[in-house]
């Protein structure tokens, strides 16, 4: 199994223990795992075939270490089959429709006997679920629109979890021998937040011994249909896979015509026809003459264009950049310097501050920020200004111990419902960075959740926004706020805005990140680690960036120290604790 699809087992084991009341404790110790798992780079299949000890990740205990272990072996866990025997599968999706959860699951269950979501659906609809207790118009309104965003989610999965499965098939198919070239297309190599299927071409004389690797890959759950080059399969997660088996002069175009997008491709086409050609999965052709097709720059050579990246096939503005010689140079991983958005022990992560600095060390960052939560945050045991300035004192030791990394002091501090941060003012100007985000009053108007993000904007101690519309892929829309206001407030006060690499997140979007781009505000790109792995995702963030179109000259955090810090100390207006004063 995939960390993801092992996670996804420790996340349902926890709604149907939330479900039906169980101890908080024994549920909070499941999400943990699930969160563990699915922040690790490398493979619980690796490394329980290594027999290394899991009782050392974060969380992980003897009990949840043996349930990895039956799970990676066997595929499934007796645990999670009783339990799913215990609820009505039909009541099991109500709990993943966004604003409900298991509790409110229950309460419509047990008190208005809804086992499926038509009849969630025709309940709020008859206001019937609003006279419950705990519930009342808003709730009704926002699972109704959750309905509409579980319709679309239950067809996709997060790119982070489309990413295991490609990496896995690619290795699987590249041990047949004959296999000249392999490549996963559509959304997938797009960069898509989510993705519905996946597409995998393969170039090699002889179709079969590669289908016959193909369907031995074990989380094949059915062969839909194999024909002599193309092959469709369906996994145990619902996911469909589609392997097409190419010749060489036809890999460069199918990879085109098969990454898409369709609109791109629709003006490829157009191009093709201006010029006399025709353009398709086989090659680029005038009248039935071979003209190109064996890679992705000669086919769009023929139709006078560059190779475009496959990040920016949208049909937005690639072809603009095309023509006029300004196809931007796309941030690379590499790129990055800095992470300034992480948590420890001290609030809701899993690694001390000194683990935490120790992991962004050997990744090679130059320079972090703990941005652990304040005091509003309770549920994540938020820091009050007393305990954040002891958490600073710690980092000026710290300072002196480790060499090649600058540790900014710093915070998440929340903004209120009624406005305004909720550290003072003269704690916050002790801090080196400070991240203002948005966690509670979600449901207020638009005006009024922009209006309290563009006043902390104003504050002279916010150097950035996290996470700034709130939203968790396939559970949560974002909320209601005017991101062009926002964009043009942090343009007019120097400050920056976060693109959080969470995959779950990724929020700012693409389209946001362009806007941003387009008002000269730059992006910081962070992980939001809570644990050591969690400082893993950056990949998933510059994905996003990339497909926004932005440059390393776009994101705060690929400067070299020096810059960095004349950067910040022009949007902080005051003194850092790092060295200039």
């Amino acid at each position: 199994m995939t960390n993801a699809e092992i996670a996804a087992v420790f996340d349902e084991i926890a709604d149907i223990l939330e479900f039906q009341g169980e101890n908080p404790f024994r549920v909070r110790a499941y999400r943990n795992a699930a969160r563990t798992v699915g922040e690790m780079a490398e493979s619980l299949e690796h490394l329980v075939a290594q027999g290394a000890d899991l009782t050392q990740l974060p969380g992980i205990g003897k009990d949840l270490a043996e349930k990895i272990k039956t799970l990676v072996e066997t595929g499934r866990l007796e645990q999670l089959d009783k339990l799913r025997a215990q609820v009505p599968e039909s009541v099991l999706q109500l709990m993943h429709i966004p604003g409900l959860g298991p509790r409110k699951a229950a309460a419509l269950y047990k008190q208005l006997g809804i086992t499926n979501l038509e009849q969630l659906r025709r309940a709020c609809q008859e206001h019937r679920v609003q006279k419950l207790r705990g519930f009342g118009a808003k709730t009704e309104e926002a699972i109704l629109r959750g309905l509409q965003v579980a319709e679309v989610a239950s067809k996709r999965i997060l790119w982070a979890e489309a990413d295991q499965f490609a990496q896995e098939i690619k290795a699987h198919l590249a041990q047949v021998p004959g296999v000249e070239q392999l490549e996963v297309a559509g959304s997938y190599r797009r960069g898509k937040e989510t993705v519905g299927d996946l597409d995998v071409l393969v170039v090699a004389e002889d179709s079969d011994p590669v289908m016959d690797r193909f369907a031995q890959y074990h989380a094949v759950a059915e062969v839909l249909l194999r024909g002599e080059t193309k092959m469709s399969v369906r996994l145990h997660s619902g996911l469909q896979v589609d392997l097409r088996v190419v010749h060489h002069q036809s890999f460069g175009a199918a990879l085109v015509y098969f990454t898409g997008s369709k609109q791109h491709n629709v003006v490829l086409r157009s191009r093709a026809k201006q010029r006399g050609l025709k353009i398709n999965e086989y090659g680029v052709y005038r009248g039935s003459e071979y003209i190109a097709g064996r890679t992705e720059e000669e086919v769009y050579a023929t139709l006078d264009l560059p190779w475009i990246p496959p990040e920016l096939r949208e049909a937005r503005w690639e072809f603009d950049w095309a023509d006029s010689g300004r196809l931007p140079k796309l941030l690379e991983l590499k790129d990055i310097r800095g992470d300034l958005h992480m948590h420890t022990n001290a609030t809701d992560g899993k690694a001390t501050l000194e683990e935490m600095v120790q992991a962004a060390k050997q990744r090679g960052l130059k320079y972090i920020a703990i941005t652990d939560h304040s005091k509003r945050v309770t549920m994540a045991g938020g820091l009050k200004a007393e305990e954040l300035l002891a958490q600073w004192e710690q980092i000026d030791q710290l300072r002196k111990r480790f060499r090649g990394i600058h540790i900014l002091k710093g915070v998440e501090v929340d903004i209120l419902e009624r406005g305004g941060l909720d550290i003072d003012d003269q704690t916050l100007a002790q801090a080196d960075w400070v991240v203002a985000s948005l966690h509670y009053g979600q449901n207020q108007s638009e005006d009024r959740i922009t209006g309290r993000i563009v006043d902390a904007l104003a504050h002279p101690a916010v150097c950035a926004i996290g996470h700034p519309t709130g939203r968790l892929l396939g559970r949560r829309e974002r909320y209601a706020v005017d991101i062009q206001r926002v964009i043009e407030a942090a343009a007019e006060h120097g400050k920056f805005l976060e693109l959080n690499a969470n995959p779950l997140r990724l929020d700012l979007d693409d389209m946001h990140c362009a806007l941003a781009r387009e008002h000269g505000v730059l992006i910081v790109i962070s992980t939001d680690a809570h644990s050591t792995e969690g400082l893993n995702v950056m990949r998933y963030g510059v994905l996003q960036a990339r497909r926004g179109g932005l440059e390393a000259r776009h994101v705060l955090n690929t400067r070299p120290w020096s810059q960095f810090e004349k950067l910040l100390w022009r949007a902080r207006g005051g003194k850092l604790s790092t060295g200039k004063k």
